[in-house]
């Protein structure tokens, strides 16, 4: 009799929710509840839908038979925050004009005294990127079909971002790269095309950047991280490899490449100091070699050095660690001696890029615990944080932009977030197109000038097989 004997909790694991309450007007007190509901009270091994209003049983992870796992209603309640932030992107920009939120406004206030520098220039910014409006843009290609197989990994913009050099993740295995021409990145049309090459590494890129060698953004620095027994490499790739009027045999190939162990990061020097160097940041060691002489300087850390770079006016690397720890390397150091660290900074977590501003006063740094602090380098303290950056343990970039004042970041939950450089406030958060994942993280890249120095300011960003330009208004 006794195992007959079933709770309404029991029956098909569902319950309908309480509705009396200690306070007598009928309803369920407010406290917290797994699904993130504030009405009802939350129950041990139980989680209430909002949608259905009732009690469902949660199951370990490891139990295939029911689906209904923390995890599921987790990414669940993810993707229906999403669409509501996508839905809302639609009204943005009727919202905006209702409001009368414009600059002219903005700039009649400043004039009267009621709106202070930085208040007026945040809300500027603020009003510009709230009214970016996504936009698919065409990539055209000798090669149709492998645009549609092939996945974005990476996008980087040179200096003057007439060009984006691509990486992209292909079926059989490794990285296949490409590099987009922007100059026809225009209003209404929004084409671009693709250089290829079949230059293929069966090994994931860790970190890359544009070298000057030749002449500006001559080459790009590949910096691969080593599987199973083969060792990690570091090559300098020209870009005129994917030009196509090169005639038969005159095609240039790399102009270096060696092995190296544990390869984590890179950075090209711009310094007239360390001219035609760049740096690869390793397990425990640095390395800053000379393209035109081979000459080596190695430098020996307590951790793995995840990210790097160069100062333009002082002869200074600096370095972002696993530990937290950055530090800056002093280019006149011949050896490992006292006073070759010249200026340490700590973060709780491990540091995965560094950022330095243009009067090299500040640099900015972002770590896998989703902190993002500006410190000041003569004082050494941190000035300012910047809040809603999520990170857990990847690997993940920092674009500063000081021409528009802004900070961008993509989170690992795929949400592209900008701030105000100057007050650290948040100005928008940019869902993904697509459901999040840990393997669709989008790669973004933004400039005042997008195709040239006519372009107009936006923001790039790749995610699967697809670009998307977000354009000023």
């Amino acid at each position: 009799r006794l195992w007959n004997r079933r709770t309404p909790l029991d029956d098909a694991g569902a319950q309908q929710s309480p509705r009396a309450s200690s306070d007598g007007r009928g309803e369920a007190p407010s406290t917290s509840s797994p699904a993130g509901s504030s009405s009802v009270p939350e129950l041990p091994g139980y989680y209430f839908d909002p949608e259905k209003k009732r009690y469902f049983r949660l199951l370990p992870g490891h139990n295939n038979c029911n689906p209904l796992t923390k995890e599921s209603i987790r990414q669940k309640e993810m993707e229906r925050t999403r669409l509501k932030l996508l839905e809302d992107e639609k009204r943005q920009g009727k919202k905006i004009a209702r409001l009368g939120f414009n600059t002219s406004s903005l700039l009649q206030k400043s004039k009267l005294g009621f709106l202070n520098a930085t208040s007026y220039c945040r809300l500027a910014h603020e009003l510009r990127v709230s009214c970016m409006q996504r936009k698919k843009v065409q990539i055209q290609s000798s090669d149709p079909s492998a645009l549609a197989s092939d996945q974005f990994n990476l996008i980087m913009a040179d200096t003057n971002s007439e060009r984006l050099f691509t990486v992209n993740d292909v079926k059989v295995g490794g990285s296949k790269y490409g590099i987009i021409s922007l100059h026809s990145l225009k209003t209404p049309t929004f084409r671009v095309h693709m250089h290829e090459n079949l230059y293929f590494t069966n090994r994931k890129v860790n970190a890359m950047c544009w070298a000057s060698l030749n002449h500006l953004d001559s080459h790009v620095l590949l910096c691969l991280m080593g599987i199973a027994e083969t060792p990690g490499c570091v090559t300098l790739l020209p870009t005129s490899l994917f030009v196509s009027n090169h005639a038969a045999g005159d095609r240039p190939g790399m102009l270096c490449s060696f092995r190296i162990p544990g390869a984590w990061s890179c950075a090209w020097s711009p310094n007239v100091q360390a001219n035609s160097c760049f740096s690869t940041g390793l397990s425990r060691r640095v390395l800053v070699t000379s393209v035109v002489t081979g000459h080596r300087q190695s430098f020996g850390t307590s951790s793995d050095v995840l990210t790097q770079q160069f100062a333009l006016t002082a002869p200074l690397l600096f370095n972002g660690c696993r530990s937290g720890e950055i530090f800056a390397i002093d280019l006149r150091c011949q050896n490992q001696g006292e006073g070759w660290k010249a200026t340490r900074l700590f973060h709780d977590s491990a540091v995965t890029s560094v950022q330095i501003l243009q009067e090299e006063q500040c640099l900015m740094a972002s770590d896998m615990a989703g902190t993002i602090k500006l410190w000041d380098l003569r004082t050494t303290k941190c000035i300012r944080q910047y809040e809603g950056h999520v990170n857990e343990y990847a690997h993940l970039p920092l674009h500063v932009h000081e021409e528009e004042g802004i900070v961008v970041a993509v989170g690992q939950d795929c949400y592209t977030r900008i701030w105000s450089l100057h007050d650290g406030q948040l100005l928008r958060t940019i869902p993904s197109p697509y459901p999040t994942s840990k393997a669709d993280i989008p790669s973004v890249a933004f400039s005042s000038r997008l195709g040239g120095a006519r372009g107009a300011p936006g923001l790039l960003m790749a995610v699967r097989q697809d670009l998307y330009c977000f354009s000023y208004s």
